[in-house]
């Protein structure tokens, strides 16, 4: 017993005594920081009681895993990281890397699209959807779109933005893939790998540039891309679909270019930031289907890699939020490459 109460005496002592730890306990009445300005040295106070009591009720993925229960919700631990009330596009995100991605976006707090092709959502994507319900202040919602028309992709996301009266970013995660040699690759397959992977990613982020700019919203794009931009892989017959990759990766560089001052808030220029996430080899249902075709390449990919196994779709979560939220307010026109060390030999 004297030593729990040294203990509690000595944890009381060590409690921090700064103005922003004092604001985060004193409840819903109190001035906290609801926003963070990544542009600026101070929060931008509020006294309006509904955020506080909005993340009360709905803590995000983030403050769940803090270890001080009494300041979990308190919006000045990792407020960087923090998407409240924020709006997102995902395309690809009936299933797969997508779906996994706008998972973590719903946790952090973001209001999230999915987009894919198909009419009527996934089983996986209810699934995902049921899991998240009411346990965090993000949503998710699908929509169906083809990425390679345009009319369709500008009128689905013209539909999302004005709903909200913003739209604060993309993840352009729409993509096939079709294993052949050089010499057997169909000619019209090249247009139909281009128009989805290449194509798509443009199509998707002109569209979303478009409503971010009407609306005054600065925000982030992640196209994805893939460590097959940058190498061919070991044993792998994609050269088309490693092409297109290539140029997501080139294409990330011009849009961070084109849009870094594009957004006229009227306190001057603020960016859309571009940048691409480059994946290594993940275990998808689009990667199964490759072992299926060639049961020894899943071998071939461990050994080729430093760590000697395949990833897993949760690995690439924290690498999207850092790009879409202020954490990375700096990062534009670059790439992240998550592959084990597969590039790095």
């Amino acid at each position: 017993m004297l030593a729990r109460a040294r203990l509690q005496v000595f944890a009381r002592l060590a409690r921090p005594t700064n103005a922003g730890y004092q604001i985060a306990r004193l409840g819903p009445s109190a001035i906290h920081c609801s926003r963070y300005n990544p542009t600026s040295t101070r929060c931008l106070a509020t006294t309006s009681t509904e955020t506080t009591t909005s993340l009360a009720k709905y803590p995000t993925a983030i403050a769940q895993r803090l270890p001080d229960s009494e300041a979990q919700h308190s919006p000045h631990r990792l407020r960087e990281f923090e998407l409240n009330g924020r709006v997102y596009v995902v395309t690809g995100g009936a299933q797969g890397l997508g779906l996994t991605l706008a998972e973590a976006l719903v946790e952090a707090g973001g209001k999230v699209y999915c987009l894919d092709i198909q009419k009527e959502p996934t089983a996986p994507f209810y699934e995902t959807q049921g899991r998240v319900a009411d346990r965090f202040e993000g949503t998710l919602s699908y929509r169906h779109v083809d990425v390679q028309n345009a009319e369709q992709v500008d009128s689905v996301i013209a539909e999302i933005a004005a709903e909200h009266s913003r739209l604060d970013g993309l993840i352009a995660a729409a993509g096939i893939q079709y294993v052949k040699p050089a010499l057997e690759y169909p000619p019209d397959r090249i247009q139909h790998m281009m128009n989805t992977n290449f194509g798509g990613v443009f199509l998707s982020a002109v569209s979303c540039a478009r409503q971010m700019i009407k609306y005054k919203s600065p925000g982030a794009m992640v196209l994805v891309g893939s460590m097959s931009g940058l190498n061919a892989n070991k044993g792998f017959t994609s050269s088309v679909y490693n092409s297109s990759k290539a140029a997501v990766i080139q294409l990330g560089r011009n849009l961070a270019m084109e849009w870094g001052k594009v957004i006229d808030t009227g306190g001057g220029k603020r960016a859309i930031r571009v940048n691409v996430l480059c994946p290594g080899n993940i275990i998808t249902p689009m990667v199964l289907k490759n072992f299926e075709d060639d049961p020894g390449l899943r071998k071939i990919w461990e050994e080729n890699n430093m760590l000697g196994r395949i990833s897993e779709m949760k690995e690439y979560r924290g690498a999207a939020l850092f790009m879409l939220s202020d954490a990375s307010s700096f990062m534009t026109g670059s790439h992240i490459i998550i592959d084990g060390g597969y590039t790095a030999w």
